[in-house]
Order: C-alpha cells, then structure tokens, then sequence
C-alpha cells in the first residue's frame, strides 16, 4: 500500500511539473514572437563608430558553425588584383567588411599575374588554388567566413553596392553607406555585390589587430607550401656547406633580405620622396649591402638570400661586394630558379614571402607592401612566443627585423623593426612609413 501511495503521488508530481514547463515554454514563445513583430531592431547591429570600428549582435537564427556570421547571407566583391601583399590586404578588408555587415564573403578571384594597369590582361586564379578554404574557415571560426558560390540558392536577386571615389567619397560616407546597406531593405537580399573598385583602394574602418587575425587564417596550399619547404631547406644546406666544407645534417640559419632595386621599384620610389619631400625610401645596392653587413650579433658565415623579382631587375652584379662572411644567393645561384619557374608570379611571391618570413632574421623596405607584411607577421609570432611589447625591439631578442632604407645608428646599421600592433588601421603597411616602432 505504501508503494503504491508513493507512486501515486510521483505520477501527480509529474504531471504537475509538466503542466508548469508547458506554460513557460508557451509564454516564452509569445514573448520571442511579441519581439519579433514589434521590436525587429533589437536584432541589427550594435555600432561604435568612434574609430570606424563595429561590434556585431547576432542578426540571423541562420549561424551555422561561426556564431555570428550568417551563413545564408553573402558578400560579392571585384577580383582582387596587384601584388601578392596587396591582394592579401584587399582580400582581409573584404572579409572585414563582410563581417560588419554580418555576410559570409563569396570565395573572390585573385590574379595570378601582374599587371597594374592593363587590367584585361590579369589572369584570374581561384582563392583555394593558393589558400586552403577549409583552414581558413577552421582558423578564422566565428570571426570571418569564406562560401562558395554554390551556396547561393539564388543569385538573381543579387543587389549592388556602387563604391563611391574621388575626394568627396570621404571614408564617413564609405562608413555610413556600409551602415545603411546593413539595414532593411538591403539586407534581406541573399547577395549584395560591391562594384566598383578594388578593394585594396577601399576605405579602411578597421584595426591592425583586425587584418592580423585574418593574416593567421591564410594557409598555403600543400603544394605551394612543399615548394617553400625545399627553399629554405636548401639556403640552410648551402649554409651547411659552406662552413663544413661537405654536407651536413646540421642546418645553418639566414638572413633573408628583400631587395627592392627592380627597374619598377626605383621609378615608384623616386616619385615617393618627391611627393614626401623625403630621402629614406630608395636605397642602393651599395646602401643594403653595407648596412646588412653592420647588423650586429649576425655569426658568419651566414649565408644572406637575396629575395629579388629577376625578371624585373637591372643589375646582374647583386651577388659582388658583399662583406666578408657574408654568402649572398639567389634563386639562379642556389639551384631553385627551376621551382620558381614553374610558377606564375603570385605563386612564386607566395614562396618568396614564406622564406622571407620563416628567415632567422629579415631585413626589408618599410616602404615596400612585401616587407611590410613580412614584418607583421614575425610580429605576431613573437608576441604569441611571449615577447612582451616594451622588449620588440631589443637586440637579443630572437627572429630580428630591419629596415635598411632607415639609418638606425651611426654605426652604420639598419633600423631595428616591429609592426605596431595597435595602430587603428593599416594605413602605414598598406601605403609604406618611416615609422618602425623601434625608434
């Protein structure tokens, strides 16, 4: 009997219990509905504009893996063109801009070669034939997302985003024009396509910090990265050889210097120092290699890589007048103008850039794009080995980077180089400074 009792009374709990949840479940429901119908703006964006920076609330139940980023609503923009570095930047203020508008950005075409004014004879080439699509997403989850245009279940009812130019385009219009197509009506459209320039040229909202996280996302593909791989192995075996006399197991360290003194590269610069009444752009052969040759802390041998665009340089006598214990190569010289050759222009500037970067030290134009970026990312990566801001640009520090087109001291040696983490956009790598943070 007293089972049976208890039993009775459990089943009465129950139902009671139920009867409670039900009714909180449907008050809940006739709220989230009341909401919807009355208060739809709860559910846009939340704006801070004080330095064209934007924090986002949800927008969409459509969240799919990246909370936040809407899976069902995308961003289209121009094929992105010019160097490899430019492209990458035009590539990561695409992703930032699709992000503020709370869009997954359609996977864009790169260029595979360079032309910076014939636009026709730009050779497009897809994003995932350089970086892997997937390691972005994984990388970049809930930050940015990169779809592909079979995602779209209907592109006829794509509108556009005329970009505005000239210098009454100023960047609080840009801003405010991206604030208004994030809103009804545009964005209940699937795809809003942005026309007009390339995104490298557009408006910069956003901070260094920002560009840097999509940076991290960016992934060679396996075969570009194996390419990569047999170039620095075989700069550390010359290494190798030239202090042993024979081969060896032990690989060496170098320093990779980023040559500019291209036929195109001195033509822009010059027009550089005059436009800035300034003299700290354009460097010689003879100013590189005297100021590489007094970086202090540097054991020689060592041999010094020599990242150079051959088919644009003038001067076949790179390779003379180096200082003592210092083993200048390039491509032709160390064996590898085969792997390079392969290649169409983007992708050897991909190699190049991962040998740039991964060197034991760097040393570069603070007015060149290339450089700049390659600084950015050794940056990154001594702040994620500990490094504290105040000890960057200490000379014991490990994985040095140097500005040979600034004078550091008057012992003759390159401007010590760091990337400044906290500027609120990416004005001085984009466009080049004499400012290196280490001064």
């Amino acid at each position: 009997m007293e089972v049976s009792s208890n039993g009775k009374r459990s089943i009465h709990c129950l139902r009671y219990l139920n009867s409670r949840i039900c009714k909180c479940i449907a008050i809940l429901l006739v709220l989230l509905i009341v909401r919807a119908i009355f208060f739809p703006s709860t559910l846009s964006f939340g704006w801070t504009d004080d330095n064209g920076l934007v924090l986002i609330r949800n927008l969409s139940p459509f969240y799919g893996s990246n909370f936040g980023i809407r899976i069902d609503k995308f961003l289209e923009v121009p094929q992105i063109v010019w160097g490899l570095n430019n492209q990458k930047i035009a590539f990561a203020r695409a992703c930032l801009t699709a992000r503020m508008l709370n869009r997954t950005l359609l996977m864009p075409s790169l260029s595979a070669s360079l032309f910076y004014k014939e636009v026709e004879r730009l050779e497009p080439i897809s994003f995932d034939k350089i970086f892997k699509f997937n390691e972005f997403n994984s990388r970049c989850n809930g930050f940015v997302r990169l779809g592909r245009y079979m995602d779209v279940s209907n592109r006829a009812k794509t509108i556009e985003l005329p970009k505005g130019s000239g210098r009454k385009w100023t960047i609080e219009r840009d801003f405010e024009q991206l604030k208004e197509y994030s809103k009804e009506p545009f964005d209940q459209s699937e795809v809003i396509r942005i026309v007009g320039k390339n995104p490298f040229l557009w408006h910069d909202h956003w901070p260094v910090k920002d560009y840097a996280r999509v940076f991290e996302c960016l992934v060679l593909v396996d075969e570009i990265a194996n390419e990569a791989d047999k170039v620095i192995s075989r700069i550390r075996e010359v290494g190798s050889e030239e202090v042993t006399g024979a081969k060896s197991a032990k690989l060496l360290p170098y320093v990779a210097v980023h040559m500019r003194i291209e036929i195109d590269w001195m033509i822009h610069c010059k027009k550089l120092e005059q436009r800035y009444n300034m003299n700290q752009i354009c460097s010689s052969k003879e100013e590189i290699m005297s100021r590489v040759g007094n970086i202090s802390g540097t054991n020689t041998p060592t041999v010094v890589y020599l990242a150079v665009a051959d088919s644009l340089l003038n001067d076949s006598s790179i390779l003379d007048g180096w200082k003592e214990g210092l083993l200048p190569f390039e491509k032709k010289k160390l064996g590898i103008d085969k792997i390079y050759e392969k290649y169409p222009y983007l992708i050897r500037s991909a190699i190049d850039y991962e040998v740039c970067s991964r060197a034991d030290v760097f040393v570069g134009n603070s007015f060149s794009t290339f450089s700049s970026l390659v600084v950015l990312g050794r940056t990154q990566k001594l702040m994620k080995a500990g490094v504290a801001v105040g000890e960057l640009c200490s000379r014991s520090v490990m994985w040095p980077s140097y500005a040979y087109n600034i004078l550091g001291d008057s012992k003759g040696r390159p401007q010590k180089w760091v990337a400044n983490m906290s500027d609120i956009s990416l004005q001085k790598i984009s466009y080049g400074s004499n400012d290196t943070s280490c001064r």
